[in-house]
């Protein structure tokens, strides 16, 4: 408690109360918030240090998923002994998939920590999964990875990771279309257009074709978006074909 009270005590307000939020999203005391501030730092701000290099979130995303990836593999690896190498990897790509990064930086709301020059009005979804990613950098750098470990077991594998849901859940719609595609050598094709229209936020649709007939359509913020819509309704589609 003195430790918790010296910190505080030699803290802003503004830090005192970053402080706080951030020892119960942990639940464990930082040592060094200057890493978790720079967790949150966007590019925008500019920020760089004595050397010129950038002093924003994004370094630390790189670290936080190599780290995120290491604890499941190994949470895996001990869990489901009878998995080989393409059931761990693909089990593991699905804890940590996007989607999945982005509802865990969601529901923790992260993003109020975000320092920005842009409106947070404009961040895109993917804001939330790279936040989480670099908040577990940032405890590897201060707290090593035994806390890494026990941060991630706290808000990703305990209430999220279900073995049987996750063997059944499908993380790539496009993946597994292109997959049967190729299986039964039937010719495809993702046409990619701009259809910002009256959208303030750009806006991508596509059609995608089977055997030179139009079978689905997708739109929107993004390409890859895009593609796995139209990719996600040609496999209810098909799925009975698909699944044979």
């Amino acid at each position: 408690m003195n430790f918790i009270r010296k910190i505080i005590n030699s803290k802003s307000k503004e830090d005192e109360s970053f402080y706080s939020e951030l020892r119960v999203i942990l639940g464990f005391s930082p040592k060094k918030l200057a890493i978790y501030k720079k967790a949150f730092v966007h590019r925008s701000i500019k920020k760089t240090n004595k050397l010129g290099n950038p002093q924003n979130y994004e370094r630390l995303e790189f670290l936080g998923d190599a780290i995120l990836g290491a604890v499941i593999a190994s949470y895996l690896f001990k869990k489901v002994p009878s998995g080989n190498e393409g059931y761990l990897t693909k089990m593991r790509s699905k804890i940590v998939s996007r989607k999945h990064l982005n509802k865990l930086g969601g529901d923790l709301d992260l993003v109020r920590f975000v320092k920005s020059n842009v409106s947070k009005s404009k961040f895109g979804e993917n804001i939330n999964g790279n936040i989480f990613e670099a908040l577990v950098g940032a405890i590897y750098l201060d707290r090593g990875y035994k806390y890494c470990k026990k941060f991630v077991y706290k808000c990703v594998i305990k209430p999220y990771v279900n073995i049987e849901k996750l063997e059944g859940k499908i993380t790539s719609y496009k993946s597994l279309f292109i997959e049967w595609c190729q299986k039964e050598k039937k010719d495809f094709s993702y046409n990619v257009y701009e259809d910002t229209g009256n959208d303030k936020i750009k806006h991508f649709s596509v059609k995608l074709t089977l055997d030179n007939k139009l079978i689905a359509k997708g739109r929107a913020t993004s390409k890859k978006k895009a593609e796995e819509i139209a990719s996600k309704r040609a496999y209810f589609a098909f799925q009975n074909k698909m699944k044979q």
